[in-house]
């Protein structure tokens, strides 16, 4: 992975904190959502054990750098307060602040007399999935004086062309619009349709933006050249550089400036400026007969061009920012029902887990949108890159109910889409739609990563699931018959699970896996579920015979020689783990597991925890959060409960990693296992849905 050695370990829980200055509120996580909407619109500040929004470049979620730079002219004095842009002169402004939110982080920094806060917005409007669509992210910068006296201030920003490619050896071209809002383009000059390279898409444009108000100016060229013109002048030229040439040839870079005059001790009204990246098309997707669709991202189907979106998304801030706080505050009010640190966790995982989805439409025969066709699309970030993988949405599950189980059904309908053209050849559900993001083109060699028992489970579980939340039963009606193959599927495999892959595949397989066990035979009472919702009556019944009898099979397979636990693998009464699929039968109210299980579960989690969490299983000491905090929603204490939700708190705030939150990490010392920026953090709202 890309995570780098930190000499300063440790963060406090409320600011100043270890190997830092400022106050941090609720912690510094390890890595700082800026720009984070898409798969390629994915910006971070690595943020450690405390580095300052000025103390390194912004980083894609990979680790490389997305240059993105900032600069404040104080009376002719030039600070700098993003990024480390390699100009001589300007000062460095000093960190005061920061704070996050489900939807925001806020820097404050001081650059001699006064206070420049930068407030980074990722909306979150999983009500609207036309804005929830847009790969556009805000900053919004104020200024305030901090000394009682008035003074003359200008703001920069740029970006560089590296937001466009993985490669920087490849050329681009750009160009600046003037108009009402300025707006930069920059682009490859030989794209490449559906390709990456490093994780970075090859094709598709990025997007620098700002109103054209009054004492704002633009200017593209050299990142030096640029940046001094600012320094120099407080101004840019408005001019545009036309040498296109390759990324890291000379760093042309994309900057703005505002004049904004005198300042006094009241906030200035925030200067916005919009960074993006649109693609189109977005998604290849697989029809029947081997059949290719092309789609585009939703947001199409209310703005004909980008820069009519760019305008409607930059003047709309105020309200953005306004349903932000308002999104914000929900969340927290919610989450901190169940504790503060749990509030903390939430918030630092939204803009993570909806930063992996994208969502969209086809077109028509005519080429007009079909909006009676939307679907979504995740990618797998970071462990390799799949479409739409089963055992990833599964985890990630719980955030698409508690924000709009509609995206939830659009994930799953590809899925279903996809296997309901009988391409894919095997009996069990399919692995995912698709071996490299963003090409969804199934698997019809029936050679996708099998995991027969989890993702046949995972596909009962999730549309059950989704229709008990939305009231909306048409999953269930359309793919009945799938539905009942995997159910055919999972009596015959789940009782007793040949060894097989789990959705924990970095474990390694396993037969008689104790825990899958659970998620076969909860598929199958989620099957009794849906057949009586469609009204087949007696498979209702036939399924429901079937699962309690399993169940009462099952624990004496299950559990340790001494009925003090679960086992890890049916036999092995020294093994245990997180039986972390018993959350389903209590999401769905299947209620299949008697209760003393869960009370079982519970006591034994209660003596068996880490410094940082309890072990997944016996295997190893590592663990998953989002599992961490699946078996938090489903113990039967409280006290256990807040154990296993103040570990995963407590590693997300150790400073020990300078990566997007990893979701694989050492319980005994809260160091990163492996994984980043993954969708699965939308696990960790899974005591919101329960």
């Amino acid at each position: 992975m890309y995570s780098r050695t930190l000499l300063v370990a440790g963060a406090a829980l409320l600011g100043p904190v270890l190997g830092a200055s400022w106050t941090a509120t609720p912690f510094n996580p390890a890595s700082v959502p800026l720009a984070v909407r898409t798969p390629y619109l994915s910006a971070w500040l690595a943020q450690g054990a405390g580095t300052a929004l000025n103390d390194a470049w912004p980083t894609f979620w990979t680790g490389s750098i997305l240059g993105w730079a900032g600069y404040v002219k104080v009376d002719g004095t030039t600070y700098t307060w993003l990024g480390v842009p390699n100009v001589a002169g300007p000062s460095k402004a000093t960190q005061k602040s920061f704070q996050f939110t489900s939807t925001q982080s806020i820097f404050t920094l001081s650059a001699g007399p006064v206070d420049l806060t930068a407030t980074f917005l990722s909306p979150v409007e999983p009500s609207d999935l036309v804005n929830q669509s847009l790969p556009f992210s805000y900053l919004a910068v104020s200024v305030k004086s901090n000394d009682g006296n008035s003074h003359n201030v200008q703001v920069y920003t740029d970006i560089s062309a590296e937001w466009v490619t993985g490669d920087n050896s490849l050329v681009a071209n750009w160009t600046t619009t003037t108009g009402n809002v300025l707006t930069h383009q920059v682009q490859l000059s030989s794209p490449s349709v559906y390709s990456e390279v490093s994780d970075h898409t090859q094709y598709g444009s990025a997007y620098h933006a700002t109103l054209n108000t009054v004492g704002a100016t633009w200017q593209s060229g050299q990142d030096i050249v640029v940046r001094q013109q600012f320094i120099s002048n407080g101004a840019l030229a408005n001019t545009a550089d036309t040498n296109f040439r390759a990324v890291s040839n000379n760093w042309p870079v994309f900057g703005f400036a505002h004049n904004l005059g005198t300042v006094g001790t009241s906030a200035t009204a925030p200067v916005v400026f919009v960074v993006g990246h649109v693609r189109d098309p977005a998604i290849q997707y697989i029809t029947a007969n081997n059949g290719r669709q092309d789609r585009s991202v939703l947001f199409w189907t209310r703005f004909s061009t980008v820069s009519s979106a760019i305008s409607t998304f930059i003047n709309d801030y105020a309200n953005a920012l306004a349903r932000a706080n308002a999104f914000d505050a929900k969340v927290k009010s919610d989450a901190s029902k169940i504790s503060s640190d749990y509030a903390d966790i939430v918030a630092l995982s939204v803009r993570q887990a909806l930063g992996a989805i994208e969502i969209t439409v086809s077109k028509d025969s005519t080429g007009k949108f079909n909006t009676s066709d939307i679907t979504t699309f995740l990618k797998e970030i970071s462990s390799d890159g799949n479409v739409n993988t089963v055992d990833v949405v599964f985890p990630s599950w719980p955030i698409f109910l508690y924000t709009n189980p509609v995206i939830g059904k659009q994930l799953l309908l590809p899925l279903f889409e996809y296997q309901a053209t009988g391409q894919y050849p095997n009996k069990w559900a399919v692995h995912d739609m698709g071996s490299s993001y963003p090409k969804a083109v199934g698997h019809n060699d029936g050679q996708d990563e099998a995991m027969q028992v989890e993702e046949s489970g995972n596909m009962l579980i999730m549309a059950l699931s989704h229709a008990q939340k939305s009231g909306d039963n048409s999953l269930l009606k359309t793919y009945y018959s799938l539905l009942d193959q995997w159910t055919q599927y999972l009596i015959q495999d789940s009782l007793i699970p040949a060894e097989q892959l789990s959705t924990d595949d970095f474990a390694g397989k396993l037969a008689n896996q104790t825990n899958l066990a659970i998620k076969g035979i909860v598929g199958i009472a989620a099957m009794s579920k849906i057949a009586g919702i469609v009204g087949d009556t007696a498979r209702a019944s036939n399924y429901s015979s079937i699962a309690a009898s399993y169940v009462q099979q099952w624990q004496g397979f299950a559990l340790s020689s001494d009925k003090t636990h679960l086992t890890l693998a049916y036999g092995n009464s020294s093994s245990w783990g997180l039986a972390y699929n018993l959350l389903a039968d209590k999401l769905l109210g299947t209620n299949v597991f008697p209760k003393s299980i869960f009370d079982l579960q519970t006591q034994w989690y209660s003596s068996h925890a880490l410094s940082y969490g309890v072990p997944l299983d016996t295997r190893h000491t590592y663990t998953k959060s989002d599992w961490e905090i699946w078996t938090a929603a489903l113990v039967t204490s409280t006290s256990v409960r807040d154990l296993l939700v103040s570990s995963v708190r407590k590693y997300a705030a150790d400073g020990k990693s300078s990566q997007p939150l990893g979701d694989w990490y050492e319980t005994a010392d809260g160091s990163v296992e492996g994984f980043r920026a993954r969708p699965v953090v939308g696990g960790h709202l899974a005591l919101l849905i329960v």
